[in-house]
């Protein structure tokens, strides 16, 4: 069973701002399931794009945890990261996007194997 979206953001907030990394939802979706986006800006106007793993790529673990998969690597223009997401609320208005800003890129996500 998985965590409600509302929950799952508020901890991935307050474990990346607890390291030092600075966070901001920038967009609330649906309370229980809305999918979640993290952009991961490094502060030299270049950022990363972290959106929900497709389940086929999760098959080889049930948790119930959330998964991600980069959809725009680190080292992409911050401008082509907002465009995208521009796309995405569109399509999918009850999403979250939440953005981390950190020099490292610690993104504070699991990562689907690629």
């Amino acid at each position: 069973m998985r965590l409600k979206s509302a929950i799952w953001v508020s901890a991935l907030v307050r474990r990346a701002n607890g390291v030092g990394a600075f966070t901001a939802v920038r967009r609330r979706g649906a309370e229980e399931a809305g999918a979640i986006f993290v952009k991961v800006a490094t502060l030299d106007g270049k950022a990363a794009l972290y959106g929900p793993a497709l389940p086929s790529l999760d098959a080889d673990r049930d948790t119930g945890e959330r998964m991600f998969a980069p959809l725009l690597p680190p080292g992409t223009p911050e401008s082509a990261a907002e465009e995208r997401m521009a796309r995405e609320i569109r399509f999918d208005p009850d999403l979250w996007f939440v953005e981390i800003e950190d020099r490292d890129g610690r993104h504070f996500l699991e990562l689907t194997k690629e």
